[in-house]
């Protein structure tokens, strides 16, 4: 994701440096004109917008506040921070006082849509900011994105996110235990997924993986895998907790991609969640 889109900062013309936790990741955009740098610290030097796409609050919190990390740097004053990770709600709100402190500008920005769609510069930002802030950042954003969906404050791009991304966990496992059903009552998958992927039950991502589902696809190509999507459903259950509310159908699909990754598949498709259900009706 982050590849993608600061190719698309590059071709906006922009001036463009980046860094990777996994060095070799970073080389392939030094070819489109991209410097690449050692450390975050060393990547935000002079920096007017600093960009941060990482996987979870563990690799946000090295980014950020690690010895060399990214608030130790000499950025701009007043640079725009454009945090487009799906992290945590606590953490975000913690990040964004700490980077406000620093002097910087905080925007709340996680984004949806696969790899091709960031390539490609069509991806959907979720923004929580203050609209100053968000007026400043839209030349940076544009590049990267078919739509801009300002939701208030710093955290709200969040929280819409962390539910939206609780609700696809639910559905991802009401149509992997579906299809299992199916498959035990001796119907055609094949069929099973069309009659599904034309009917009421049909969304974007149910229709994505119930094809993968029927033919076994849990390897190859893993776009999104179980763990990511485990990852994304707890923090969407803290969010609940943190507001109040049971998750009660949030929780029971926490669990079964939590079963997924304790018997190892966390690395594979999300799809692979289909053989929990299968183990079930046995």
């Amino acid at each position: 994701m982050g590849s993608g889109m600061a190719a698309r900062l590059l071709d906006a013309g922009f001036e463009v440096t980046v860094y990777n936790r996994t060095a070799e990741k970073a080389q392939a955009l030094a070819k489109f004109g991209a410097k690449v740098a050692d450390t975050p610290r060393e990547a935000v030097a002079g920096a007017q917008a600093i960009f941060a796409m990482v996987s979870d609050n563990w690799a946000s919190h090295e980014v950020w506040l690690g010895e060399n990390g990214v608030l130790q740097g000499d950025f701009a004053p007043g640079a725009l921070v454009v945090e487009c990770s799906t992290l945590s709600h606590s953490w975000v709100l913690e990040l964004a006082d700490k980077v406000s402190a620093k002097g910087l500008k905080y925007i709340d920005a996680p984004v949806t849509g696969l790899p091709d769609a960031a390539a490609a510069g069509e991806l959907v930002l979720f923004v929580g900011s203050k609209m100053d802030d968000l007026d400043e950042a839209r030349r940076f954003l544009i590049p990267l994105c078919k739509e801009i969906m300002h939701f208030g404050k710093v955290g709200t791009g969040t929280a819409y996110k962390l539910i939206v991304n609780l609700m696809g966990a639910v559905q991802i496992a009401a149509a992997a235990e579906g299809l299992a059903m199916a498959e035990k009552a001796g119907l055609d998958l094949g069929l099973v997924v069309n009659a599904i992927c034309s009917g009421q039950a049909a969304s974007p991502q149910v229709a994505r993986n119930v094809k993968r589902m029927a033919t076994s696809q849990h390897d190859s190509n893993p776009i999104f895998s179980g763990s990511m999507r485990l990852k994304d459903a707890l923090y969407g259950v803290q969010l609940a907790q943190n507001l109040g509310a049971g998750a009660d159908f949030g929780n029971v699909a926490a669990g079964s991609f939590q079963e997924l990754a304790d018997k190892g598949f966390g690395k594979l498709n999300e799809c692979k969640v289909i053989d929990i259900m299968r183990a079930k009706l046995v």
